[in-house]
């Protein structure tokens, strides 16, 4: 497998910066529940849920392809308490890192395990910005009080 180094890096990175995602979809889950979203609250455990699964099964590959695992430093991310502040920060995060995971889907095109991990990972994350984008319309439309009373 030609790509194989490519595809482990970009795995590493996933795995890297993943993890941290899902902390911060799990910390604030935790600050909207509190606030009293609970809807919303929900969405984010769920999603920090889901992101660990993908963490596990690229580490897991990483394992299969006799790749070494780290445990990378991981920058500071920013933490909301205004929940369409955070919406739009983490649509901005999706698009980033789609344009980023689109490049190691094709890499791992030829690694058709890889490939089968990485697309549903794409998937899922194009799912949660076609979310994000849905809810900051849905808020233009209805209006900010009748779309948070809708996160109760």
């Amino acid at each position: 497998m030609s790509n194989n180094k490519k595809i482990i890096e970009g795995l590493q990175i996933i795995v890297t910066d993943l993890a941290q995602q899902a902390d911060g979809h799990a910390i604030q889950s935790k600050i909207f529940a509190t606030q009293g979203f609970r809807k919303l609250g929900d969405k984010y455990a769920e999603h920090a849920t889901e992101e660990r699964g993908y963490v596990d099964k690229c580490i897991d590959r990483m394992l299969d392809l006799g790749a070494e695992i780290k445990n990378g430093a991981k920058k500071e991310a920013p933490v909301y308490t205004d929940p369409i502040e955070w919406i739009r920060y983490d649509l901005q995060v999706s698009k980033d890192g789609l344009a980023w995971l689109k490049k190691l889907v094709e890499e791992a095109r030829d690694d058709y395990t890889t490939y089968d991990i990485l697309k549903e990972y794409y998937q899922d994350e194009e799912e949660d910005m076609y979310w994000a984008e849905a809810q900051l319309e849905l808020i233009e439309k209805i209006g900010l009080q009748n779309w948070l009373n809708n996160q109760l």
